[in-house]
């Protein structure tokens, strides 16, 4: 198993990428904190761990604020004792539109849940990283933030943002033995914020024309997605920090 024993915070894990993402590690051993902000997803995915025979808690909580990772982290030490990588996935984003039409309460939340949340993260697991000699941080960012297009303009930014914060993260956190890197995942029609993304219904046409852009001709999938988070967590990648996998069947190229 290559998580086992591990102790992996998950946010937005109640559904698609953040709940691939907390089964496929607790497959490979990981016990999980499930984090979501809607408690009957988190519940759900947090049951269906343990009823495979896995560790899981469900951790209620917005990634916005700082009293909530407080209390992540701290339920995370006192269930498990320890904690070893946080998947940051909690994400949103506005409706597809021009981008004089974002409003300014639908900017603060794109960059509150989708940037503050990956400073919280580090502001509160950090120190705990430190006393134990090391630990990870995965960020999930997007191919928003390498190949932006117009109608999503402040998520494009935000996720450009995610993408320098985790090789900011990777240089300075280096030599407490503590690694960021971020997965950089293309659209899929899977999540819930894909009709945002969208700017409406996921129709056919809608599908054949962001599956043109995509080289090797399917979407990203919740399991390719988990698949590459399981390698940065893992100790295969104990060498690697500070870089950005692109699941996009070639998008990015």
């Amino acid at each position: 198993m290559r998580l086992k024993d591990k102790v992996v915070i998950v946010t937005g894990a109640g559904s698609g990428f953040g709940e691939a993402i907390a089964k496929r590690f607790a497959r490979e051993g990981a016990k999980i904190v499930v984090n979501d902000i809607h408690a009957p997803g988190g519940e759900r995915v947090a049951s269906a761990i343990a009823g495979d025979g896995g560790k899981a808690l469900y951790v209620k909580g917005d990634v916005t604020r700082g009293t909530d990772w407080a209390n992540l982290v701290g339920a995370t030490q006192a269930s498990f004792g320890r904690l070893d990588c946080i998947v940051n996935n909690a994400g949103w984003t506005h409706r597809n539109k021009p981008f004089l039409e974002v409003s300014e309460e639908e900017f603060d939340k794109v960059y509150a849940v989708n940037v503050k949340s990956v400073y919280l993260s580090a502001m509160h697991a950090v120190p705990v990283f430190r006393k134990q000699g090391g630990g990870c941080f995965v960020n999930i960012a997007s191919t928003a933030g390498l190949r932006p297009r117009p109608g999503l303009t402040v998520y494009n930014s935000s996720k450009g943002a995610v993408i320098l914060m985790s090789k900011s993260m990777a240089a300075e956190f280096g030599p407490d033995r503590i690694r960021a890197n971020c997965v950089n995942p293309v659209f899929s029609p899977d999540t819930a914020l894909s009709a945002e993304f969208a700017g409406g219904e996921i129709t056919e046409e809608a599908k054949t024309r962001f599956l043109a852009t995509i080289p090797l001709g399917r979407f990203s999938t919740p399991l390719d997605v988990a698949n590459a988070c399981l390698y940065l967590a893992s100790d295969d990648a104990s060498f690697v920090s500070g870089v950005c996998i692109e699941v996009d069947g070639g998008r990015c190229v």
